[in-house]
């Protein structure tokens, strides 16, 4: 989406577009956010923050993952490491991951030697491939406390 800025991780990605979505739009704070309520059986990221709530239109992503980081200790669980890859086309996400690393680990309060963030591209196949859109996947690993 033109005119609005990319953010990855919580960094914000020089690029000539940023992502669509009610929120700030970032996929891989999104997609850590619910593997992390997922792990813990509380639900999705819709339910804790739905998009027909007005509360959450332009908020940072930092919120979500840090809602449910606290969800999840507040459970009884401790977050052992969380996995994650983007897919997107471009911009080329490489010399970002050091500090989207660092940011996710400051937010989830972990040691930034277990949050891994990779980077693939779709190859040009699917919308994904052809620029349209882009994907975040995330597992958490957490135990109980």
């Amino acid at each position: 989406m033109l005119g609005r800025p990319l953010i990855l991780g919580g960094v914000i990605i020089p690029s000539e577009f940023g992502l669509a979505g009610h929120s700030d739009a970032d996929i891989l704070s999104h997609a850590i956010t619910d593997a992390l309520l997922g792990a813990a059986a509380l639900g999705d990221i819709g339910m804790h923050f739905p998009d027909t709530d007005p509360r959450w239109k332009g908020a940072s992503s930092d919120r979500f993952l840090a809602h449910a980081a606290a969800l999840v200790r507040e459970h009884g669980f401790t977050i052992v490491n969380v996995d994650s890859t983007v897919i997107l086309e471009r911009p080329k996400l490489k010399d970002y991951r050091q500090a989207m690393r660092e940011a996710l680990a400051r937010v989830l309060a972990i040691d930034m030697e277990r949050v891994s963030v990779k980077f693939k591209t779709a190859e040009g196949v699917g919308p994904v491939g052809e620029g349209k859109s882009a994907e975040a996947q995330a597992v958490a690993a957490i135990v109980r406390a």
